[in-house]
């Protein structure tokens, strides 16, 4: 089985991205290779991040194109491109059209910071999950790697991890302790799992196959 080629999509920072590069070294992602980063826009730091790897960096930027849809296109048609088999969005800020799930079904990976159906929608992304999941008072959140549906952190469950809600937590502690211990985790998981063809979905259910 050749290896998968994976796009990496980014808005920012990009500790996700590190996450994978990481695992990429340590030879957690089996079968597949990260062959690209995407950012939406210019200067991000995950892009320094992908020239410090050695992976290839690209600019798709939202503001280039009259909307979100042109933008989706573009950046369906760079894909096709670069000839990639699984896109990730890690810390991906731009809500993508229809016209990416269809040109990827099953094959979109997304990290959210809460358990889904928690916390999720709508509005829910970066800080405000864990402001809601705090000020909701639950005792446990996590992280939740789901593949990407047409409707917004709809899709189906690929892995989760509950993680603690600690007595005193602010909405940037509770972020941390979710990156370290589940999305760090999961994302990297995911990804190997997918390109060594042991997803299977479903319906709503993804089932993991014995390798």
């Amino acid at each position: 089985m050749s290896a998968k080629r994976i796009a990496v999509l980014v808005s920012g920072g990009g500790t996700n991205l590190q996450a994978l590069i990481d695992a990429q070294r340590r030879g957690d992602i089996v079968n597949g290779e990260i062959a690209a980063v995407i950012a939406s826009k210019p200067g991000v730091y995950a892009l320094e991040r992908a020239a410090n790897a050695g992976i290839p960096g690209y600019v798709v930027a939202r503001k280039d194109y009259p909307s979100s849809q042109a933008m989706t296109a573009a950046l369906v048609d760079k894909l096709r491109e670069l000839n990639i088999d699984l896109v990730v969005l890690a810390g991906f800020m731009v809500i993508l059209t229809q016209e990416m799930v269809r040109a990827y079904p099953n094959a979109i990976l997304n990290v959210h910071p809460a358990l889904i159906p928690s916390f999720c929608g709508e509005g829910c992304y970066g800080l405000h999950v864990h402001e809601r999941a705090l000020e909701y008072g639950v005792k446990v959140s996590g992280a939740t790697v789901h593949f990407v549906s047409e409707e917004c952190d709809g899709g189906p469950i690929v892995l989760q991890r509950a993680v603690a809600v600690e007595e005193g937590d602010t909405p940037e502690t509770l972020q941390r302790r979710i990156m370290e211990q589940a999305e760090w985790v999961l994302l990297p998981q995911a990804v190997s799992l997918f390109c060594q063809g042991r997803l299977q979905v479903e319906g709503r259910n993804v089932h993991i196959l014995e390798s």
